[in-house]
């Protein structure tokens, strides 16, 4: 599993789709060898490309860190009803 510096809930709260410079640092990758990595196409996710910008389907990126949104999801609402 690879180390976030986004904590867990800032992760579960992304978008669907962000920017490489902020699923650079979900994986705890520098923005420059994030960049590098995409234009390698070596991005330890699927990167979309749009026009002269990169993209990162954000349900790619918590799968890469172990993070299941909708078992996630489950826990949370399990734990606020107490079940």
């Amino acid at each position: 599993m690879i180390t976030s510096s986004l904590t867990h809930e800032e992760l579960l709260r992304l978008p669907a789709i962000v920017d490489l410079s902020t699923a650079a640092r979900a994986l705890g990758v520098g923005r420059t060898k994030a960049y590098e990595l995409a234009k390698l196409d070596t991005f330890p996710c699927p990167v979309l490309r749009i026009g002269t910008t990169y993209r990162v389907r954000t349900a790619d990126l918590l799968r890469l860190v172990g993070i299941d949104r909708h078992g996630a999801n489950q826990e949370h609402s399990s734990a606020c009803t107490g079940m």
